[in-house]
């Protein structure tokens, strides 16, 4: 793993990959078939650990809570009190409708906190922007958050540029940084590098933090027009897209074979390492937790993102 790296333009240091636990405290799923245990995902959580990830990003709306709750047992048994090790815990709060008092945030989190067994969160970030509230008040709910001492950092997720740029201008008033904004990124969705979403990060000193690198697996070369996702994916995702992904595929495994046999999936989170962005894969177990570890300490060459930029774009 490569060394930490600053989390915007606070003195949090962040591994260059973390994880997402999205997918920990989803049993919608398991209607399929149970794809892992809780032992599993502990296990994917002493991998990460061990492979240098010190990041882990959850929501209160993951499992209404139950992934706050596994990552929260993962830290008491893995990194004990004192022990010196520095993980990262990134939470958010979701402002839904009914949710239109300023106060609703710090109320939240400290349900978060006490399902994570913290005092405090190391980033708090804003769900989503759709809600009756502007962004003026949710950004100084952050604020509040801050001063209260519940967390260190404050983000956002799912913002335009203009949204963020609002909320950076309100937290700067009050003397707070904007750490980051977390927003899907991958090769196969490349809309931030457009919609002045990525541009915005960079001049604000704003950490991008890519959800869903992978594009749901898709990234992964698993997936092929004969051998579809399972479950309601095999028949959101037709075989023609499938088919046309396979070049970009191809390109990527050639790639890989260049840096040593790196997997498709891995240079999907070098090229956005290599984008100044932060890709948070899942990891349900410690075989997917070691391929995420195995995506850093060696970095893409300009001429192979090149080739991988003009490879396919949505």
């Amino acid at each position: 793993m490569e060394d930490l790296i600053p989390l915007g333009k606070t003195d949090i240091r962040i591994s260059p990959v973390g994880l997402g636990t999205w997918q920990w405290g989803d049993r919608a799923m398991w209607s399929y078939g149970t794809t892992h245990t809780d032992r599993d995902i502990h296990e994917a959580f002493q991998r990460s650990v061990a492979g240098g990830i010190n990041f882990f990003d959850t929501a209160e709306v993951y499992g209404k809570g139950r992934s706050e709750v596994l990552l929260g047992e993962c830290l008491r048994e893995t990194v004990p009190a004192g022990s010196g090790v520095p993980v990262v815990v990134a939470t958010k709060f979701a402002p839904w409708p009914l949710r239109v008092r300023r106060g609703a945030l710090v109320q939240a989190l400290r349900a978060s906190l006490t399902r994570l067994g913290l005092d405090r969160v190391d980033l708090y970030q804003i769900h989503f922007p759709f809600s009756v509230v502007p962004v003026a008040v949710w950004a100084n709910a952050l604020a509040d958050a801050m001063e209260a001492g519940l967390t260190r950092s404050v983000g956002v997720s799912n913002y335009s540029a203009a949204q963020m740029r609002q909320a950076h201008e309100v937290l700067s008033r009050r003397g707070i940084p904007l750490a980051s904004n977390q927003v899907e990124y991958h090769l196969l969705n490349r809309k931030v590098e457009r919609n002045g979403v990525l541009q915005s990060c960079r001049e604000l000193g704003v950490t991008l933090i890519a959800y869903s690198p992978l594009a749901k697996g898709l990234l992964t070369g698993k997936y092929t027009p004969q051998n579809r996702p399972p479950g309601m994916r095999k028949y959101t995702i037709g075989s023609g897209r499938l088919s046309s992904i396979q070049p970009l595929l191809g390109l990527m495994r050639e790639v890989g074979q260049a840096h040593g046999g790196k997997s498709p999936a891995q240079v999907a989170l070098n090229w956005l390492t290599c984008k100044s962005a932060v890709p948070i894969p899942g990891a349900k177990n410690a075989h997917q937790a070691q391929e995420n570890a195995a995506a850093t300490g060696w970095r893409l060459h300009a001429a192979e993102i090149a080739a991988l930029d003009s490879g396919i774009s949505s």
